[in-house]
């Protein structure tokens, strides 16, 4: 579904205007608190402009995206296109693009979850519907589109851990890319705080968050809750990671001594 079809070699992708972009990636098989998810400075050009010079036809909702081995990755038309930094990579952090990532190029959209964006080894793009096909994944029982949820993790102190009484540092990340993170709220056996946020390095990666609690001895429950800046704040409603990712608060027990 486009007017011009188009050929690109290597040499031809890396002649053109190259950019630097920290993008977070989300894994949909992230469970609540899990570590499916990390954050690194990509180099590449941008995917869009490529893409209007084919003549995007009227209706083309889904970009059927195929890698090396005939992998597909089915994207939705709309956020490739709507102004977010979706890269054609071939770098990552300063380096050449590594094997395991996806050399020579790869797919790199932020705010969606991988297996509906991050097409690794990518040779092939092909504009249709979401009627006309459906994508590997989408064939195995997970929804066509998926955006990023926003939620939260505890990585300090660890699930199960043991503590010293007194000041002890509650951190860990929050992350709704695309959206970008306004707020985050932790809770101590049911008493909710705000937490202290630096600066976010972007909308588009995830942001650290940290809270100053004065521990007492005994058994404690911890919990973390982040807001967008769309406003909203992520559900307490716990689900599984199929078909769209996860959802629920962060929750671990540590014991203070």
């Amino acid at each position: 579904m486009v007017d011009k079809p188009m050929i690109l070699s290597y040499d031809d992708l890396i002649q053109l205007p190259m950019i630097e972009r920290d993008v977070t990636l989300t894994c949909v098989s992230e469970a609540v608190g899990g570590n499916y998810i990390g954050n690194a400075r990509w180099q590449g050009t941008l995917l869009a402009p490529i893409l209007r010079k084919a003549g995007i036809q009227s209706g083309a909702g889904q970009i059927v995206m195929r890698d090396v081995n005939g992998m597909t990755i089915g994207v939705g038309t709309d956020p490739v296109m709507d102004g977010r930094d979706s890269l054609l990579a071939v770098g990552m952090n300063g380096q050449v693009l590594p094997q395991a990532h996806g050399y020579p190029v790869r797919v790199v959209v932020p705010g969606l979850y991988g297996y509906v964006s991050a097409t690794k080894w990518v040779v092939d793009m092909e504009f249709t519907t979401f009627g006309a096909f459906n994508a590997y994944w989408v064939k195995q029982g997970w929804s066509q589109q998926a955006p990023i949820k926003t939620e939260s993790r505890i990585d300090v102190p660890k699930r199960g851990s043991t503590v010293t009484a007194g000041q002890v540092t509650i951190a860990g990340v929050a992350w709704a890319q695309h959206r970008g993170i306004e707020a985050v709220e932790v809770s101590v056996d049911g008493v909710w705080y705000e937490a202290k946020l630096p600066a976010q390095d972007t909308i588009d990666t995830w942001r650290q968050w940290y809270h100053a609690w004065d521990a007492t001895p005994g058994q404690h429950v911890l919990q973390v809750r982040a807001t967008d800046k769309t406003g909203y704040t992520q559900t307490a409603v716990k689900h599984k990671t199929e078909p769209n990712g996860a959802t629920g608060y962060h929750t671990i027990k540590v014991t203070v001594a």
